[in-house]
């Protein structure tokens, strides 16, 4: 049985989506915190059984029977995740995938990507095979950006550098090609990204042309931009914890754009100008 941890969240519930597609219901299991939010999971055929990484005796009942555990990521923490690892081994799985990032970086000032690094770390020595998907930066945080500047007219943000973003659907796609397809995937993954690298004034320019409103790229001093997001109410450390993002993004962090996603696809993936056009 394949299991999917975090099947309500975006991503997990699209890896399910796309293996029901491929396999038997029944061959489908499921690890979610909150059961009720999965019902529809269960009147089609999946397992669901409540999992929680904080909780390593619910993972071994949610992973009860696994051939292959998806891991997908969660906090900026590598704790847990190395507690649902270790119970995917205990488990008796075959393969341990997980969701790790392009950015995997044990120097990056972008919390979650340490993580990431570390996380690889220990599927390189908990002894049983893996795949930690490198997954390119999700194209939904862009669109975030876009919502927000629409309101305004104006995308305020500090400096930045290219990101490939990289649509959920694609990345859901190649996790199911990753759990069902013996041998496409192993190891540590090249970065799995969208077609191009685009800055926030090229997300800008993208979505002035599509909605038919002047959106102007504001750059502005790192510490004014935290300053302004606490008076907006946000805590200075979830601020802060943001601005790794953009400061990650000007050291090229999330810049590359390769061809492993869409060949392991076998298509282009989707364009930010997709995924924002499709809104």
């Amino acid at each position: 049985m394949m299991i999917i941890t975090g099947a309500t969240g975006q991503l997990g519930r699209g890896v399910v989506d796309r293996l029901l597609a491929r396999v038997p219901a029944d061959r489908i299991g499921v690890s979610v915190r909150d059961v009720p939010r999965a019902g529809d999971l269960a009147r089609r055929g999946v397992r669901v059984r409540r999992g929680d990484f904080a909780d390593p005796a619910s993972l071994a009942y949610a992973f009860e029977g696994a051939s292959r555990v998806l891991v997908v990521s969660g906090p900026a923490d590598a704790g847990p995740h190395r507690t649902a690892i270790e119970a995917a081994k205990a488990a008796g799985a075959g393969r341990i995938l997980y969701t790790s990032h392009m950015g995997a970086n044990p120097a990056s000032p972008f919390l979650p990507m340490p993580s990431h690094a570390e996380t690889e770390h220990d599927l390189r020595e908990i002894g049983v095979p893996f795949t930690a998907l490198r997954n390119g930066f999700y194209a939904t945080t862009a669109l975030n950006f876009v919502s927000q500047a629409l309101e305004t007219g104006r995308l305020v943000a500090p400096e930045d550098g290219p990101v490939s973003w990289t649509a959920h659907a694609d990345l859901a796609e190649a996790a199911a090609i990753a759990l069902t397809e013996d041998g496409r995937l192993d190891g540590v993954t090249p970065p799995l990204t969208g077609p191009e690298s685009l800055d926030l004034a090229d997300v800008a320019a993208i979505a002035s042309e599509l909605t038919g409103r002047e959106i102007t790229r504001v750059t502005v001093p790192d510490g004014e931009w935290v300053a302004g997001m606490v008076s907006r109410g946000m805590p200075e450390q979830q601020a802060r914890f943001l601005l790794g993002m953009f400061e990650a993004s000007r050291r090229g962090e999330f810049a590359e754009a390769g061809p492993a996603l869409g060949d392991l696809l076998g298509r282009k993936p989707a364009a930010l100008r997709d995924v924002l056009a499709n809104r």
